[in-house]
């Protein structure tokens, strides 16, 4: 009994050692994050390098890996508007509208869910694959064109290079690519905002007008925190010291075509993949980092400014008076308990938006090494 308990505890030890090494920070690549971002947790099976970043970069920035080369995913994720696209809905490669809008790509390494309204999709590796294979609706169009992604990167001498350096001699797949192109997406990192660099002791870095507003966002007079908190102003959130992810999804009144809190066929958030009536018109709650670059708003592009929003927001939902989407998302019994409305006067909406301003990240934006590499080489 005695052998068979040290047999046990010596198995015991081993998975403790094998859990700790597989779970130790990938020391081959460098976050250089913000003194107050935690470290992304990032998949077992895909630990960051830059040569899978770097990799990533090129796959993210080529038209060839669309059906017809018009488009890439930095189409519609653009580094000058925090990875988004400026459309009310994105456009696919085949000309097809979608039903929402591009989302930013900013710290998607802290995001617990990865779509608008998608509760089942929690990785990068497998999110990607949509906008590739997707056919309702098409995005870059390449369903069934798989061996021809693989021909096309196989023949490219700097592919040949980039595919060797990041993952040695596996060859190149749909597996790599989606790897590497989660890398790079994860190593878009954006804290250094003047909100950013005020919490790191820079007392200079906001103007009072924008502290007012910080005071006022973070206040129970307009509730903006319960939705967009945290170091991303998000509440879908994941990292390497979350003990759980985060993935609320919330009905904030934007519509109610029944008065019973209906959105529009085709825009009914979580409840078109769970058919639970209570899901109607839950969407995520986006990061507000950048959000000044990102226009228009919401899952639909269907605000056009921030000030906009404000009023959407301080009438506690918004009331479509004329059209075939007419009714007044304020008396929603669906929508989220903190939109309830509030009065602002003229100073204060003035203070609360230049704090959403202060949440831009210009060094984000411009960074080189997030841009497209293929204008480097010509």
């Amino acid at each position: 009994m005695k052998i068979l308990f040290k047999l046990i505890g010596v198995v015991f030890f081993l998975v403790i050692i094998y859990l700790v090494i597989n779970h130790q920070p990938n020391k081959t690549y460098q976050w250089n994050l913000p003194e107050h971002f935690p470290e992304p947790l990032i998949p077992l099976d895909n630990p960051m390098s830059q040569a899978k970043v770097e990799l990533g970069r090129h796959l993210f920035y080529d038209m060839n890996l669309s059906v017809n080369k018009t488009k890439s995913c930095a189409s519609c994720h653009l580094q000058e508007k925090a990875f988004t696209d400026g459309l009310p809905r994105a456009l696919g490669a085949t000309g097809q509208l979608h039903p929402r809008g591009s989302m930013s790509l900013a710290n998607i390494a802290y995001v617990a869910s990865l779509n608008w309204a998608d509760p089942l999709t929690e990785t990068l590796e497998h999110q990607l694959l949509v906008p590739l294979f997707a056919e309702e609706p098409v995005e870059m169009g390449m369903s069934g064109r798989e061996q021809e992604i693989i021909n096309y990167l196989s023949k490219q001498p700097i592919y040949s290079t980039l595919f060797k350096k990041a993952f040695s001699n596996q060859g190149i797949s749909i597996h790599s690519v989606s790897q590497a192109l989660a890398s790079f997406q994860r190593s878009l990192i954006s804290g250094n905002a003047a909100y950013d660099r005020y919490l790191l002791g820079d007392d200079t870095a906001m103007s009072s007008k924008a502290l007012k507003g910080m005071n006022l966002f973070f206040s129970e007079k307009v509730e903006c925190f319960h939705c967009h908190g945290g170091f991303n102003f998000s509440d879908s959130s994941s990292h390497a010291t979350e003990q759980l992810k985060l993935k609320p999804f919330h009905n904030n009144g934007l519509y109610n075509l029944d008065a019973n809190g209906a959105y529009p066929e085709l825009n009914q958030g979580v409840f078109s993949i769970t058919q639970n009536t209570e899901d109607m018109g839950h969407f995520k709650a986006p990061s507000l980092r950048n959000i000044e670059l990102t226009a228009p708003y919401m899952h639909d592009g269907s605000i056009v400014s921030l000030d906009e929003v404000l009023d959407h927001y301080s009438a506690g939902g918004r009331n479509i008076v004329n059209g075939k989407n007419q009714g007044d998302g304020s008396a929603s019994p669906l929508k989220n308990k903190f939109i309830k409305g509030f009065d602002l006067s003229q100073q204060e909406r003035e203070e609360l938006l230049a704090f959403l301003e202060s949440l831009t990240d210009e060094e984000f934006v411009k960074n080189p090494s997030h841009a497209n590499p293929w204008i480097e080489l010509n």
